[in-house]
């Protein structure tokens, strides 16, 4: 039987509510599950105390047994200390999309035509006036 630690999902249509569980990996994600080990509210400020409430012992002893950390569970662990941190790797974090790149490039080719447009006139008269 595989464990799992991981979230089921309560509350209403657009006010999730989590329960941490430990649960088989066969069963639905808001299904069956065998114990409760905490909770996790995502509408609470990220410095609120009451948003991740875990039952670390109980945790530690699910671990211990094998249940593995889904990666959202994992993350409140390492941010518990109860796991280490693991390294992750987003080499393409910050990184724009095209179309974002190619809408930046056609705004910056318009605002160089505009420059060029506003400076044009504005050399026009000065020649004008020399003569």
């Amino acid at each position: 039987m595989a464990m799992k630690i991981r979230l089921a999902r309560g509350g209403s249509k657009k006010r999730p509510f989590y329960r941490i569980v430990a649960a088989d990996s066969r069963m639905p994600r808001d299904g069956r599950f065998i114990e409760k080990l905490g909770t996790y509210n995502p509408l609470l400020p990220k410095d609120s105390e009451e948003r991740v409430k875990m039952n670390v012992e109980r945790i530690r002893h699910w671990l211990d047994l094998g249940a593995k950390p889904t990666d959202r569970v994992a993350r409140f662990l390492e941010a518990a200390g109860v796991l280490e941190k693991k390294e992750r790797n987003n080499p393409k974090k910050g990184e724009m999309h095209a179309k974002t790149r190619e809408r930046l490039e056609e705004k910056a080719a318009r605002a160089a035509a505009a420059a060029e447009a506003a400076a044009a006139p504005a050399d026009e008269p000065a020649e004008e006036s020399a003569e």
